[in-house]
Parts: C-alpha cells; sequence; structure tokens
C-alpha cells in the first residue's frame, strides 16, 4: 500500500496525448514566432499580413500538425499557466539565439542592445528582456523598480522601448506601461496604452532639478470590455529602458521624432506630477536592415518553404 502511494506521488500530471506534448509544441511556437518576424521584412502591411500567413502554414507543415491540433493545444495550455508560463521560459532562450543568428535585432531596438548599464548611454533595464502574459493575475502585470546610483545625473533623459505581439482569438487588446521617475521633490509619471503587435517606444524628458532616486514601474494587461475566456496573450520582448545623459539629449530627440511620424494607431499619454506636461512618442514595428541579416532571413524562409 505504501509503495504505491509512493508511486502515485512521485508521478507528475502529463500533457493529455491528443494535445502537442510541451517539448514540441516549444519547437511550434519559435517557428510561430519566427514567421511572424519574417513577414515584417516586407515593405507594407497587406504584405506582411499575407506573408505571415504563408510562412506560419509553412511550419505547420514542417511539424505535421494541423491548424486546429494547434488551437486545441494551445487553449489547453493556456488553461495551465504555470505549465505555459515554463513553456515561454525555453521558447524565450530558444528565439534569443534565433534573432541573434538572424538580425531581427537590428533597427531601433538593435541600436542599443549591446549597451550595459554604464556609460552617458546606458541600458539599465534590470532583469529579463521577455516577458509572457495573461489577463488574469498573476501573469496580468509586471512590476519593476530600479534604484538609481551615483551613474545617474542630473538632466538624464530616458526612453522606453519593446516589441509586443498579441495572441488574441477575441476581445478588445488593452496593454498599459507605465513609468515614475521619482525625485526628492517631485515625480514625473508616463504611460501609454498599446493595442497592436510591433515596437512601441515612450520618451521620458525631465526636469534639471537634481538627479533621480527612483524608477517603478510596470506592465498591464487589461481584460477588455467583453467578459470572456478565450485565448488572449502578450509577448513583451526585447524590453530596454535607455538613460542618457545631457549632452546626448538633442541626438536623442532627433531620433525619436524621426520615428514618432512612422507611428499609426498607438496613443501616448503623459502626466507630470509637478505641472509640466509634455507629448510622448511611440512608433510601429521597422523593418530589419543589413545584407548579412537579409541574406540569413531568406535562407530560413527558404528552409520553411521548403517544408510545404
Amino acid at each position: 500500500m505504501f509503495s504505491v502511494l509512493a508511486f502515485m506521488l512521485g508521478c507528475k500530471p502529463s500533457t493529455p496525448s491528443q494535445y502537442i506534448q510541451p517539448d514540441e509544441i516549444v519547437d511550434i511556437l519559435v517557428d510561430y514566432h519566427l514567421s511572424r518576424a519574417m513577414a515584417q521584412i516586407q515593405p507594407n502591411y497587406d504584405e506582411q499580413n499575407y506573408c505571415r500567413a504563408l510562412y506560419w502554414n509553412a511550419a505547420m507543415q514542417k511539424h505535421g500538425v494541423t491548424q486546429e491540433k494547434f488551437d486545441s493545444s494551445m487553449v489547453y495550455y493556456y488553461s495551465h499557466a504555470d505549465i505555459f508560463s515554463n513553456i515561454y521560459k525555453k521558447v524565450y532562450d530558444r528565439l534569443n539565439d534565433e534573432y541573434t543568428l538572424l538580425g531581427i535585432s537590428e533597427g531601433e531596438i538593435g541600436r542599443y542592445s549591446a549597451l550595459k548599464a554604464d556609460g552617458d548611454t546606458a541600458n539599465i533595464w534590470p532583469g529579463r528582456v521577455s516577458h509572457f502574459m495573461m489577463p488574469m493575475p498573476p501573469y496580468n502585470r509586471l512590476d519593476f523598480s530600479i534604484a538609481c546610483d551615483t551613474s545617474f545625473y542630473e538632466g538624464d533623459s530616458f526612453l522606453m522601448q519593446f516589441t509586443s505581439d498579441f495572441v488574441y482569438q477575441s476581445g478588445t487588446k488593452d496593454a498599459l506601461l507605465y513609468v515614475a521617475v521619482i525625485y526628492s521633490d517631485t515625480t514625473i509619471v508616463r504611460h501609454t496604452r498599446f493595442y497592436y503587435s510591433g515596437l512601441t517606444q515612450m520618451r521620458i524628458d525631465c526636469p534639471a532639478n537634481g538627479a533621480p532616486e527612483t524608477i517603478k514601474g510596470y506592465f498591464y494587461l487589461g481584460k477588455g470590455h467583453e467578459a470572456s475566456s478565450t485565448m488572449r496573450m502578450l509577448f513583451v520582448n526585447n524590453i530596454q529602458l535607455i538613460r542618457f545623459h545631457k549632452k546626448h539629449e538633442e541626438k536623442l530627440s532627433v531620433a525619436t521624432d524621426s520615428l514618432s511620424r512612422d507611428s499609426l494607431a498607438q496613443r501616448s499619454d503623459t502626466t507630470h506630477v509637478s505641472g509640466r506636461d509634455s507629448i510622448g512618442k511611440s512608433a510601429q514595428v521597422l523593418p530589419i536592415s543589413g545584407g548579412a541579416s537579409r541574406h540569413r532571413m531568406v535562407e530560413r524562409i527558404d528552409s520553411l518553404k521548403g517544408a510545404r
């Protein structure tokens, strides 16, 4: 009796056989995200949508999985959030390697990808740069806090940027980024809502009245207006918080002003607690550039097409 009980306690629940197993769905999800990233090399929105579907269908055939089985498996894992979170840790590790190989990190995200936490221009984002979110606690919110040390100066400005990928069966997409830069005598608050997959940027200009003490904020994924249990997921990738010392502020302004002209349906709202408001900047995802990177991307696309 004791041996039977020990055996039962030692057994972990396994994924039912009618669903894609965890190791295999990691492989498929890597190709899913790559197919979406590769479609971004197309020059316009319609071609991006067409190629996104084309590459994804090729990936399905490569793995011998139907769309129906993939969808039902995703719904199963969605209802087992702890398992799904662990799966995506493996997916993100694989994607980081693939993105580096294919050069997908080029463009605005790639401009700062090699920065450390010191220097006049520094990436001060702490911890993981990719996160998986669902509109249910505790997966609907990602908090962060940065203690500012002596490398932060009076007049520093900041650029928060990241890429997002919404995977929704239905419902309203409603995500928020909130950032507060805290000084000894004031707090500057910035927030932006984002609804579409792509690159989002938010500029944070700060007054010249001392160095900041703390930077706090969070990402939040809302439930939307509809009550629904259908699959709704957000993948936040390539998170960067870039700090600029004052002498680099003019160069940053030129870069973000140029990017803002390409912005489509995103909106950025700003509140400065002490009363000095400014308008935020956001931009859509940019196509990758560079001959070598584009050549590697084409090879990856051809490998998917060859699976059909």
